[in-house]
C-alpha cells in the first residue's frame, strides 16, 4: 500500500500502528538511535517504505539538533562564480558526495552579502557544517568559527589564525614546479610568469613554485620578469602586454624579451596567448605557454593549452567526505593532497 488511509498522507502514528510498535520507537529508529534492535528496525524501515512515509524534518532537525544541511561557500562575486570553469566541477563533485547522504547542499555567495550576515547565518543553527571555496587573506569573517561549527576549506587558508583548519588542496608549489621543469626541459631559458592574486594561497604557492624551478635549472629568479592577475583572461592579456612591454632582461635575437611563459591558470594563459598572436609572436615556436587547471579554456583554445590538470570535481568529492566524517566525529587528517600531472598540448 502507498500513502495513508484514503490518501491522507503518512503519519508517524501509522507507521508505528503498521509496524506493531510505539510511535517512540519509530522516532528513535528515524533519528538513527542505536537503542532499537536491527529487528524492530527492519519492522520500521518496511513500513516506511509500505506507507511512503517522509519523516518531518523540522521535528527531526528538534529531536537531533541536526539540519542535514551544508553550506558551501564561495568568497567571491556572482560573476566570478560564474564565469570561472573551476567552480562548477567543485560543486558537482560536492553534490556528488552528499547524494549518497541526507545532507542537502546550500549554495552561498558570500561577497554578495555581508560577512557578518553569512557568519550569523552559519552560527545560527542553519547548517551541520560548511565548506569554503576561493578564501581570501583578508577575509577574517571564519575566524574562530571552527571551534563552534565544522568547516572544511578548499586550499590551505593563508590567514595565520587559521592554520590548524582542516583543508583539501593540491600541492601547488610543486605543480608549479612541473609547469616550469617542462619549459626549462624544452630549452627554454627566459622564462616569464603571469601569477595570481597575492591574497590566495594558490597565487601565493604557483609564484613559489616557478621560482624554485628557476633556482634549480641555475636560472636567476630574481631577474626573471613575472607580473600579475587576478585568474581573469582579460588579466592575463593585460599581464602579458606589460611583459612584452618591459625593456629589461637579456636581449634576444628574435626581439621577444621571453620564451616562455608560465600562468597560474588556464584563463590568464589564454589571455595571454590571444596578445601574442596579436602580436604576430609564434606559439609555441617564439613563445611556449603553460597553464593550470586543465578546465575548458585548455582543451578548445587554439594552440591547445599544456597545462596541470587539477582535478577540481575530486578536490570538492574529497572536501564534502572529511567534512561529512567530521560531522560524524571522526577525526579526518587536517590535510588532504589530490595529485596534480602535466597535460602536454599544442602551446608548449
Amino acid at each position: 500500500m502507498i500513502g495513508g488511509p484514503a490518501g491522507r498522507t503518512p503519519t508517524l502514528e501509522m507507521v508505528a500502528a503498521a509496524a506493531g510498535v510505539s510511535r517512540a520507537t519509530v522516532s528513535r529508529v528515524v533519528n538513527g538511535s542505536t537503542s532499537v534492535t536491527p529487528e524492530i528496525v527492519e519492522a520500521v524501515n518496511a513500513a516506511i517504505a509500505d506507507l511512503d512515509y517522509v519523516p518531518n524534518r523540522m521535528a527531526r532537525s528538534l529531536a537531533s539538533r541536526r539540519t542535514d544541511v551544508i553550506a558551501l561557500i564561495v568568497p567571491e562575486s556572482t560573476s566570478t562564480v560564474f564565469a570561472d570553469p573551476f567552480f562548477a566541477p567543485v560543486v558537482r563533485g560536492v553534490a556528488r558526495t552528499l547524494a549518497d547522504t541526507d545532507y542537502t547542499l546550500n549554495l552561498l555567495i558570500a561577497s554578495e552579502s555581508r560577512p557578518d550576515k553569512t557568519r550569523r547565518y552559519l552560527l545560527g543553527g542553519n547548517v551541520d557544517g560548511a565548506l569554503v571555496v576561493s578564501h581570501h587573506v583578508d577575509d577574517h569573517s571564519y575566524v574562530g568559527l571552527g571551534d563552534q561549527l565544522p568547516i572544511v576549506y578548499g586550499g590551505r587558508p593563508l590567514n595565520p589564525e587559521l592554520a590548524a583548519s582542516y583543508h583539501v588542496d593540491v600541492d601547488n608549489v610543486a605543480s608549479a614546479r612541473t609547469a616550469t621543469e617542462h619549459l626549462v626541459g624544452l630549452g627554454r631559458r627566459r622564462i616569464a610568469m603571469i601569477a595570481g592574486r597575492q591574497d590566495m594561497p594558490a597565487g601565493v604557492d604557483r609564484l613559489d613554485g616557478w621560482r624554485q624551478a628557476l633556482e634549480a635549472a641555475g636560472l636567476d629568479a630574481d631577474q626573471a620578469p613575472v607580473e600579475f592577475g587576478d585568474f581573469s583572461q582579460l588579466s592575463g592579456s593585460q599581464a602579458m602586454e606589460r611583459l612584452l612591454g618591459r625593456a629589461s632582461g637579456a636581449p634576444s635575437s628574435d626581439g621577444v624579451p621571453i620564451d616562455a611563459v608560465f600562468a597560474a591558470n588556464d584563463q590568464m594563459a589564454a589571455g595571454a596567448i590571444q596578445v601574442l598572436q596579436a602580436r604576430g609572436i609564434a606559439v609555441p615556436d617564439e613563445v611556449a605557454v603553460v597553464g593550470f587547471d586543465d578546465d575548458s579554456f585548455a582543451a578548445s583554445f587554439t594552440p591547445a593549452l599544456t597545462t596541470i590538470h587539477q582535478p577540481a570535481a575530486e578536490l570538492g568529492a574529497a572536501m564534502a567526505d572529511v567534512l561529512v566524517r567530521r560531522i560524524a566525529g571522526e577525526d579526518p587528517p587536517r590535510r588532504t593532497l589530490i595529485p596534480t600531472r602535466l597535460i602536454r598540448r599544442a602551446s608548449a
